[in-house]
């Protein structure tokens, strides 16, 4: 990989460029925290070629929505239920305005003409 895709890949939310300590940092947070949403499903960080957890930008925010939630008191395990229903409304109504827009417009929606 040369600089410039490096560079590139600086707004890349799904890369992963930060390490367990630096993301635990990041959103306030253990790397023990980490770990539990790790196993609980929520994320799967990449590795490293060492073996070490990398984790993207994207995942951070699900985990800090995962430790706003704990921080108010919800168990973990349904923390990250929570969010991951939450994921699935928003690709819903996503879906859902996407056929509302095609209907208007008389053509049919991007995912049918794939």
């Amino acid at each position: 990989m040369t600089a410039d895709d490096s560079y590139g890949r600086l707004d890349d939310d799904d890369y992963p460029a930060y390490t367990m300590g630096r993301a635990a940092e990041m959103i306030g947070t253990t790397q023990g925290f980490l770990r539990a949403i790790g196993e609980a499903r929520l994320i799967t960080p990449l590795r490293s070629e060492g073996g070490h957890r990398r984790y993207s930008r994207y995942q951070l925010r699900i985990a800090a929505r995962a430790r706003e939630l704990v921080d108010q008191g919800t168990p973990i395990e349904a923390a990250c239920r929570i969010i991951i229903l939450e994921d699935q409304l928003e690709e819903a109504q996503r879906i859902n305005a996407e056929y509302r827009r095609a209907a208007e417009s008389g053509t049919p929606p991007a995912s049918d003409r794939l």
